[in-house]
């Protein structure tokens, strides 16, 4: 049982006292699983046949499933519940570490908020997205926005097809989204299903550089920037770029609505560690 989520959903049914239950179970789980029920009932002002009542209304056996119910949610992780602190920075080669730190940058400084602002409102509008990649980075990237939007819940399907993206395209209309991930903006196949798809009047969201022909396309457009190292062996460090875009952006949505998202977020944590276990500072995937 998602004991957090019985309680969240029955808020407006509640009694007076119960709802003051429920205020106190949400706000502090911590307390309310280690607290005696004399503690309880005091500190929500209610009875203890009132707390009686609140544990089977959320659907538990008696008080004593809900303190078990309540000990196991505050296990989940205390950044669901009260979200702090920062994540640590790792460390690679030098010269490595140079060149993404020098292309972090000057994405950063070319990223303008009034994008990003028009981003959030394209996607909010959308009855489904459509992220589409190619060519490696690209459509890893169109994948990477599948696993972040989806979890904020935002319909989104990714396609690394180009057959499958002509086909998507075909099917779309103004209340739908396509959002192009490209590094450099000039891939034909991708090109070509974006044109399809803006011919049905579905409107575009690029990821890419910001004088290609992909960005001609779009109605609004990340920017990224192509610059490259002469360190030939390693992979392009412009792929962080759209890391980083992609990752302001899903910030910016879970923000828009950090309550409701917080608690998606929260459930996603408790699917996982029920399924995999392991350390609460895990990541959302893998």
């Amino acid at each position: 049982m998602d004991i957090l989520y019985q309680i969240r959903s029955r808020q407006d049914s509640f009694s007076a006292g119960e709802g003051r239950i429920a205020r106190l179970m949400l706000d502090d789980v911590g307390f309310a699983a280690s607290a005696s029920l004399d503690e309880l009932a005091q500190r929500a002002e209610v009875s203890s046949a009132t707390l009686s009542r609140f544990a089977r209304t959320v659907g538990c056996r008696d008080l004593r499933d809900l303190r078990l119910q309540l000990a196991q949610a505050s296990g989940v992780g205390s950044r669901f519940l009260d979200p702090t602190g920062a994540p640590e920075q790792s460390a690679f080669y030098g010269q490595i570490v140079g060149d993404i730190e020098t292309t972090l940058r000057q994405h950063l400084s070319g990223f303008e908020e009034s994008r990003f602002g028009d981003a959030v409102r394209m996607i909010g509008k959308a009855r489904m997205i459509h992220a589409f990649g190619l060519g490696g980075w690209s459509a890893l990237c169109g994948e990477e926005l599948q696993v972040r939007l989806v979890r904020f819940g935002y319909p989104i399907a990714a396609c690394r097809d180009p057959v499958m993206m002509r086909i998507t395209a075909t099917s779309l209309s103004d209340q739908h989204l396509v959002i192009a991930c490209s590094l450099t903006g000039i891939t034909p196949e991708l090109l070509s299903a974006v044109e399809l798809a803006r011919s049905y009047g579905t409107p575009i969201l690029a990821i890419t550089r910001a004088d290609s022909p992909l960005a001609q396309l779009a109605d609004c457009v990340l920017p990224l920037q192509g610059a490259e190292t002469s360190f030939i062996y390693k992979p392009t460090a412009a792929r962080y770029g759209m890391l980083l875009a992609i990752d302001v952006l899903a910030t910016e949505l879970a923000l828009a609505h950090p309550e409701d998202n917080q608690e998606r977020l929260r459930r996603v944590k408790l699917a996982l560690d029920d399924y995999r276990g392991g350390d609460d500072h895990l990541p959302l995937g893998d």
